[in-house]
């Protein structure tokens, strides 16, 4: 630029006309681009990944494979029932002698039975013999279950899903031993294996439960737990006790 400078000087010296030359313009620097904020791709936080829904094996296959009432046992023990089982200590089976004509069926585990890995063996269980052995059943005379192997969280009723899920067990269990008759104590058992709902109205009735090509006499009692809240019910509970009564002295 120096050089053009002093040509041009040189120009205005000797006379030559020579335009104005205007003053140069600045150079404009490009402005540097703010650098853009990169966020760590570990600050970035990732969905949840979505737990998988528990999904328990078919129980009816498993069931029906077991030949002994020891081989359904283990496989109740070993079976995975969610919820139902993680929240039980144990799963609990049966108690008396599964040679005995009749069968009683209750409801579930409460926290008693889930510790002694029995049932009945709490309040409404002791209640229990006590009706039976007043009309003269011993633990000789009676094989005692539930509809549903484990106790459920909190000691509240098994839901609908529970029982559904426990049912081809409780089936078989009763294939197995073979009772001449059943007694159902409680809507839920009464529900679970006739279909028949509404203990109130239907107590002291018998119904009839279909296993395969057998169907078994099954008489739908109150629950001892419920005649312990109730009991001014005790004298209902009598009279199907004794209808009871007379009909195991039909088989003897």
């Amino acid at each position: 630029e120096s050089s053009l400078r002093s040509l041009l000087d040189w120009y205005a010296r000797v006379g030559v006309d020579m335009p104005e030359i205007p003053p140069s313009r600045p150079v404009r620097r490009a402005r540097p681009k703010a650098a853009s904020k990169s966020v760590p791709t570990s600050s970035i936080p990732k969905p949840a990944a979505k737990t998988p829904e528990f999904t328990a094996a078919d129980p009816a296959p498993i069931a029906a494979g077991c030949k002994t009432l020891a081989e359904l046992k283990a496989a109740i023990e070993a079976f995975d029932a969610g919820a139902l089982s993680d929240s039980a200590r144990q799963a609990v089976f049966a108690r008396g002698n599964p040679a005995a004509n009749l069968m009683v069926i209750g409801e579930a585990p409460g926290r008693d039975e889930d510790q002694a890995a029995q049932p009945f063996v709490g309040r409404s269980g002791q209640l229990l013999d006590r009706m039976l052995g007043a009309i003269g059943l011993g633990e000789d005379d009676i094989y005692i279950s539930n509809v549903c192997f484990w106790r459920p969280p909190n000691n509240r009723k098994p839901d609908a899903s529970e029982v559904e899920l426990c049912r081809p067990f409780i089936l078989r269990h009763i294939e197995l031993a073979q009772p001449k008759v059943l007694v159902l104590a409680g809507g839920t058992s009464m529900q679970a294996l006739t279909g028949v709902s509404g203990i109130m109205k239907n107590r002291g009735q018998w119904q009839t439960v279909s296993i395969g090509d057998s169907a078994l006499p099954a008489l739908p009692l109150y629950h001892p737990a419920f005649l312990l809240r109730q009991p001014a019910l005790k004298a209902e509970a009598w009279q199907d006790l004794l209808t009871l009564r007379e009909r195991l002295a039909d088989l003897s």
